[in-house]
């Protein structure tokens, strides 16, 4: 079962990833009425996509989106532009015109002189971008597959899965720093909503009749597929002739993969596995920024404070640290090895532990230290004074929450107007930058416009860098 937060964070950016599936298409002739001329047409930048309809800004909004849609995926291929089918984008109705059953549909015509893709677009809806882009990425994939066949007629039916298109959308969204973290790491979490090859099975149908929660859950799934794929050794390369070969593809999703990224072959179980780790990587926690609270670290210390013991079979069980005399028969080779995990796993938590937890972590690296090396003097008294401490840091942590609570509940009505003074001073400053003229600043504003984002205002005195 999904729990309520999960769905909650799904649909809070479900409806900008909603998107209509690929449908299967077949190579037919054009009909009589496609070899008509006479409409104002919009060729792009790298000529591969002409449109025609609609208004001219409808056209040369079409235009650019096309193109960027493209750049986006010979970026995340690191491939250069070698098209050879041209893909024909029509524009039909207008703004709140009645929404036909479908708003994009594909057609792969062949005619004496080659191929065409046809994208045939309702403007109902105006032109929502994403969908679109994610359309024009279809089309790119079977563009793929016809550039190096011969042109005739054929019963094959072309499909580009839906995973593939959400997927390859998704994984340049976080390229750009676009994506929604929180998404993953809640999927993460949660074991995820979807097997892998759930992902590969979902039909036409089943994905229309996703609700928009499950297809931000989906969407995420496939952009992490996506992610694990490009990451493999010689990823990139395997992507390319695996985008070549998908949309004609007929057999299981599973044995093209492993064609095409040999680590794959390892087990039947490698491709699960990869996909497991992308989403570990994304969602997981972030041990630069994600800090633990007090109680997580006290959860944390407990599983980090264990020794290992060797039976007389072999077999190593762990013991709390209070059975630490049980080591000192033991040589000091033998005893080393019983706190080495120990000491790891204490080196890892400092990096991530509540701030005022390194000081005990530091304690306890000098009790296990002292252990190995037999040196027991007064470890008892320690390791009660560390108890001690830790049983204090606790208690505080949950008194100033209990007090927090009270005062929300009894005295938070309104506000005071201590910070006033603060908040007015912060908006002043926001509102009246302080840009200082000396040549670094200068450079550092120039850097700052070439790092920031699109979204992002350059520095109002940052002059414009030299053209290479």
């Amino acid at each position: 079962m999904i729990t309520r937060p999960l769905v909650l964070g799904l649909l809070l950016i479900a409806s900008g990833h909603a998107q209509e599936i690929p449908r299967a298409v077949q190579v037919t002739e054009p009909p009589q009425a496609l070899k008509l001329e006479g409409q104002d047409r919009v060729i792009s930048r790298s000529k591969q996509f002409r449109i025609s309809g609609g208004e001219p800004a409808d056209r040369g909004t079409v235009a650019v989106l096309a193109e960027e849609a493209k750049d986006e995926l010979l970026r995340l291929t690191e491939e250069k532009d070698e098209w050879k089918v041209p893909i024909t984008i029509t524009l039909h109705g207008k703004s709140g015109d009645p929404m036909p059953p479908r708003t994009v549909a594909m057609n792969i015509l062949v005619s004496e002189v080659g191929y065409d893709l046809r994208l045939d677009v309702h403007l109902s809806r105006g032109i929502e971008h994403e969908r679109f882009k994610s359309a024009t990425t279809s089309a790119l994939i079977y563009e793929r597959a016809l550039r190096d066949r011969p042109a005739k007629e054929s019963e094959t039916p072309f499909l580009v899965p839906p995973w593939l298109v959400d997927g390859l959308r998704e994984a340049t969204a976080w390229r750009l720093n676009q994506s929604d973290r929180r998404l993953y790491e809640a999927l993460f979490k949660t074991g995820g909503l979807f097997k892998i090859d759930e992902i590969f099975s979902l039909d036409e149908r089943g994905f229309e009749e996703m609700d928009a929660a499950m297809r931000a859950a989906f969407r995420v799934s496939s952009g992490a597929l996506v992610m694990a794929l490009l990451q493999q050794p010689q990823g990139k390369q395997g992507f390319r002739s695996f985008l070549t070969d998908v949309a004609a593809y007929e057999g299981e999703m599973p044995a093209l993969l492993r064609k095409h990224f040999p680590e794959l072959n390892l087990s039947e179980t490698s491709l699960s596995k990869w996909w497991a780790l992308q989403f570990a990587n994304i969602g997981g926690q972030n041990l630069a920024t994600d800090i633990l609270t007090v109680s997580q670290t006290e959860s944390a210390l407990n599983e980090a404070l264990r020794l290992n013991f060797r039976t007389g079979e072999g077999i190593i069980r762990q013991k709390e640290l209070t059975a630490w005399p049980d080591l000192s028969a033991l040589p000091e080779p033998e005893r080393a090895g019983s706190v080495r995990l120990a000491q790891d796993a204490l080196i890892r938590l400092s990096y991530r532990c509540f701030p005022s937890y390194r000081p005990i972590l530091s304690e306890y690296q000098i009790v296990l230290s002292a252990i190995a090396k037999n040196k027991t003097k007064d470890l008892a008294t320690r390791l009660t004074d560390l108890a001690e401490r830790r049983a204090t840091m606790s208690a505080k942590a949950q008194r100033a929450r209990d007090y927090l609570d009270w005062f929300e509940i009894t005295r938070a009505r309104e506000t005071s107007g201590v910070f006033d003074d603060y908040m007015r001073l912060k908006d002043h400053l926001k509102a009246n930058p302080h840009h200082r003229d000396d040549e670094l600043s200068k450079y550092l504003d120039r850097m700052d416009a070439v790092f920031s984002r699109k979204d992002d205002k350059p520095a109002a005195n940052a002059a414009p860098l030299p053209k290479p």
